[in-house]
């Protein structure tokens, strides 16, 4: 497929736009396996259709996990910069979609775990967190309730985000963070008590 657009249609500068059109529709239909050996091999295009594709909903996770919109792109940016130093341990085991997503969550976490991710939910009284019914988000957009998600203490936002987004079991939440897997169900459930009270005074 690299072959095809070999060069032939750049005699003349005339074709240069040419050239990039042709170049870029090569780039958009490449598979899967062909995306990932021309980013190993340091074809700069598949790096960039990598990016392109991906950019978009990593920086989606990394909101999750901090607040700040700059921290966040800093975020993103080392998780893009792991990614591609490890493209060539992804051994095509499971999605590639879910692995390029854990190396983001794990960015996240390893910049978190360091503070005590704990630290803000202890200030939280359980008393103004009363349940509230379910119904109170169900006509809200996933935008909207990731925008309250985001608005949690950091603990009880991490803890939220692994259980509730990412599919962590609280045993596994436990040894990550370095807590009990009952601490990371109280939080767990703190939390959503929170969220839901956040969404029904607003």
């Amino acid at each position: 497929m690299r072959k095809f657009v070999a060069k032939k249609i750049i005699p003349c500068n005339v074709f240069n736009k040419s050239c990039i059109i042709i170049r870029a529709t090569y780039v958009k239909t490449m598979d899967e396996q062909q995306l990932i050996k021309g980013c190993i091999d340091g074809d700069r295009k598949a790096q960039k259709a990598l990016y392109d594709k991906y950019s978009r909903k990593m920086m989606g996770v990394c909101l999750r996990y901090v607040k700040d919109t700059e921290d966040a792109r800093d975020l993103m940016q080392e998780g893009f910069i792991k990614l591609f130093t490890n493209l060539h341990r992804y051994a095509g085991d499971g999605s590639f979609d879910g692995w390029v997503r854990k190396i983001f969550v794990n960015c996240a976490l390893e910049r978190l775990r360091h503070h005590d991710v704990l630290r803000d939910a202890g200030d939280v009284d359980d008393a103004n967190c009363a349940e509230i019914p379910d119904e109170t988000a169900s006509d809200m957009s996933s935008e909207e309730l990731m925008a309250y998600v985001r608005a949690l203490p950091n603990g009880f936002r991490m803890v939220f985000n692994m259980f509730a987004v990412e599919g962590y079991s609280h045993k596994e939440i436990g040894d990550i963070l370095n807590i009990s897997e009952s601490t990371s169900r109280s939080q767990y459930a703190r939390a959503r008590k929170l969220l839901r009270k956040m969404i029904l005074n607003n």
